[in-house]
């Protein structure tokens, strides 16, 4: 993807190709990205892509593309079945994910400075699945980075945020707070607490996600591709703890 990391052939779909203006990794990594939501995941993403080059691509990052109005290109299939869920406040199913990703399977998943999936795969069978599109494009995954921490961690992490109601710049009321609480500092709106960020919903999420995450983790487990991060501390310390799993699955040449 380009340089800026707006990787907008992924969020575009179809036939969009990729810009590869920078020079390739000589190892490149092939890398899934799990953890509950609040865990940091996003955050060790930019920076394992800032350090090896990898290619970010997040289902979620197209979710939210496709809820702003998407890139102006005309959706592929797969991404019209999910707008089309998404309006109808469903959650978007199983196979159209799995379709998704299967449309840039041939540019992103070959992609030659390799990839680093976030958000996908979240179900056993999407594991499966994504098993089957490598093996056809004879890509292998390099590792599987599992992130958790505490639950009480999680929801203080993700209770804090705030975003504004007219510009949606984010804040955290710990991490990252506004000059005057309550008031965003680029346009001067009202800051709010989205309802899926209060405690209770925050809960839910978690819920949700440990129904499913297991069976991708023994998945990936019985491969022998697993490894597991405790995230608890700052994102460098984190990291830090990432880079000898980076350094192993890629030694330095």
């Amino acid at each position: 993807m380009n340089p800026s990391g707006d990787r907008i052939a992924w969020l575009q779909g179809g036939d969009a190709k990729c810009v590869k203006p920078r020079p390739f990794p000589t190892s490149p990594l092939h890398l899934v990205l799990l953890g509950p939501p609040g865990v940091g995941k996003g955050t060790q993403a930019e920076l394992i892509v800032a350090a090896c080059g990898a290619c970010q691509l997040s289902t979620g990052d197209i979710f939210r593309n496709a809820a702003k109005g998407g890139s102006g290109a005309p959706p592929s299939p797969a991404m019209a079945t999910a707008l089309a869920a998404m309006r109808r406040g469903e959650l978007v199913s199983d196979d159209t994910v799995v379709e998704l990703v299967r449309e840039r399977s041939a540019e992103c998943l070959n992609c030659e400075r390799g990839f680093l999936l976030d958000g996908f795969p979240r179900t056993a069978e999407q594991a499966r699945s994504l098993d089957g599109m490598l093996s056809q494009l004879n890509r292998k995954l390099d590792g599987v980075i599992n992130y958790f921490a505490p639950e009480n961690l999680i929801i203080e992490r993700l209770s804090g945020r705030r975003v504004c109601r007219k510009c949606r710049t984010g804040y955290h009321v710990a991490n990252k707070p506004s000059k005057v609480s309550g008031v965003c500092d680029a346009c001067g709106g009202e800051l709010m607490q989205r309802d899926d960020d209060k405690p209770e919903a925050i809960r839910t999420r978690l819920q949700a996600y440990a129904a499913t995450c297991n069976p991708v983790l023994d998945h990936y487990r019985k491969q022998g591709l697993l490894h597991e991060i405790e995230a608890s501390g700052d994102p460098k310390s984190v990291f830090a703890k990432t880079s000898v799993v980076l350094n192993k699955l890629a030694p330095a040449s």
